[in-house]
């Protein structure tokens, strides 16, 4: 009796140790990171996430785990950057939307501003490029995580626009953006803030005409299925920003601060890496899918637009654009 109630006992050891180690491995980690995506599943941006949270969880041994939610599963663009602000999730991919809350954020996204990617790495590196990060961290609450490259947007149609003149009333979704708005009227075309992923749906119902994105967006919405045209404006050259709440970062221990920026780092890197390979394929690919490129005068949009656009900044901001356009020499 005395030899089976010992067995017993180890026997209960055992079972409770390996309870606990299992109760260990489910526990909540210390912390759990939600982010709102605009993009679907198949974008660089989306894809370069997921890496983040593969190596954030591998390199933190479990202690943060990042949960990805796309297509606006979550939250609409602007009610993201609120809910983030209000610590309800964590993360999202932001940039001239910011613009809502600080005028220079313009910029990362201002129509025929910026003419190539030099032009743009110069300003991102640059004091202007220091500026944005330090005044989104400090009157939005937001942490920049490096960048992520767009490519130049183009504007996409069920006809052929080559010239300003062919905008005439015709309505177009833009991101609720205003130097997109300023730009889009000045041209002549009646722009219509709306949600990306209402987007589609409104280009199927008519409710919208035409909308414009790089590439890729327009490659991974799959709008070759209800726009017929490319053409190939390329308005904006721009890049957007991986961002956390900066409490939210604060919150993490010193070695947990250390693991999440040198993830970030590479996550960036990782996206770089996406973003050029797809941009080779994606022309081509929606070319095979049945949509036209068409080339554009694209001097005839930059001067239409050039006066309201300048215009509509501060005389503070005006100065900055004169500085961002000294930065192409």
């Amino acid at each position: 009796m005395a030899r089976i109630k010992r067995l017993f006992f180890s026997s209960s050891i055992i079972l409770t140790c390996l309870l606990l180690l299992q109760c260990k491995s489910e526990q909540e980690p210390e912390f759990l990171l939600r982010a709102s995506h605009l993009t679907n599943e198949n974008h660089t941006w989306f894809k370069a996430f997921e890496y983040f949270a593969e190596i954030l969880e591998e390199r933190s041994n479990g202690r943060i785990i990042l949960q990805n939610y796309h297509s606006e599963q979550l939250a609409k663009e602007i009610e993201a950057i609120r809910m983030i602000q209000a610590g309800v999730i964590d993360m999202t991919v932001t940039g001239s939307t910011l613009n809502n809350w600080i005028e220079i954020m313009a910029f990362c996204e201002m129509p025929f501003l910026l003419r190539d990617e030099a032009h743009m790495e110069n300003l991102i590196h640059g004091a202007i490029g220091q500026r944005m990060e330090r005044e989104m961290r400090e009157r939005t609450g937001f942490r920049a995580l490096g960048y992520f490259q767009r490519g130049p947007r183009h504007l996409t149609s069920n006809r052929p626009i080559k010239h300003p003149d062919d905008l005439k009333g015709l309505i177009i979704r833009v991101p609720n953006v205003p130097s997109f708005v300023t730009a889009w009227q000045a041209l002549g075309a009646k722009p219509t803030p709306m949600s990306f992923s209402e987007v589609f749906t409104s280009l199927q119902q008519g409710t919208i005409e035409a909308q414009e994105n790089p590439f890729a967006m327009i490659k991974a919405a799959g709008f070759s299925e209800v726009q017929d045209y490319v053409n190939l404006t390329s308005h904006v050259v721009s890049w957007t920003y991986p961002v956390i709440g900066e409490k939210q970062f604060q919150a993490f221990p010193e070695d947990l601060k250390k693991i999440f920026l040198e993830a970030a780092q590479d996550m960036q890197e990782y996206e770089h890496r996406l973003f050029l390979e797809n941009e080779k394929e994606v022309q081509d690919e929606l070319k095979a899918q049945g949509m036209q490129l068409v080339e554009v005068d694209k001097e005839s949009f930059e001067k239409k637009s050039r006066k309201a656009l300048f215009e509509s900044l501060s005389p503070e901001m005006q100065k900055v654009h004169q500085e961002i356009v000294a930065l192409r020499k």
